[in-house]
């Protein structure tokens, strides 16, 4: 019996399309959004002035490698640290104005500790997020909107 050339053209796309799905599964998947929540507030005193600070946790920590969170004296340094974090996470308001950030996080557990402060008497943000950047692959994960009242 002889194959008719039709046959051959539907074997390749085939194969093709068998490399290619094997290509995709073999790329790393991406990493979750974080789910960032609040855990309390607190009041303390520094600098002769009184404040509040907001903490939060990401639901999700353990979805990121500590890989994300090693020194990275290869990367540009976070002021005089020179070996800040591969991975740095930055807290925003609603409306994206940066209100604090960390960039020596050393494990995934310490998205368990976040937190910004403000002068006791001011009226905080109605919500936040947090943006993790991974400075080695140049990407961003953001957070959903998470309250600031308890």
């Amino acid at each position: 019996m002889t194959q008719r050339p039709f046959s051959r053209l539907l074997v390749l796309p085939l194969l093709a399309a068998m490399s290619a799905s094997g290509a995709a599964q073999d790329a790393p998947a991406r990493l979750p959004n974080p789910i960032l929540y609040l855990t309390a507030t607190e009041p303390y005193s520094t600098g002769g002035k009184d404040w509040i600070r907001y903490k939060y946790d990401v639901f999700n920590k353990e979805a990121y490698p500590a890989a994300m969170f090693a020194a990275a004296p290869n990367l540009p340094p976070c002021g005089a640290n020179t070996n800040a974090a591969r991975s740095w996470v930055d807290i925003y308001d609603a409306a994206g104005k940066r209100l604090y950030g960390f960039c020596s996080l050393g494990r995934p557990a310490d998205l368990g500790s976040l937190w910004f402060a403000t002068e006791d008497g001011v009226i905080p943000p109605s919500y936040v997020y947090v943006e993790i950047t991974d400075r080695q692959t140049n990407t961003k994960y953001r957070s959903n909107l998470a309250d600031t009242v308890m």
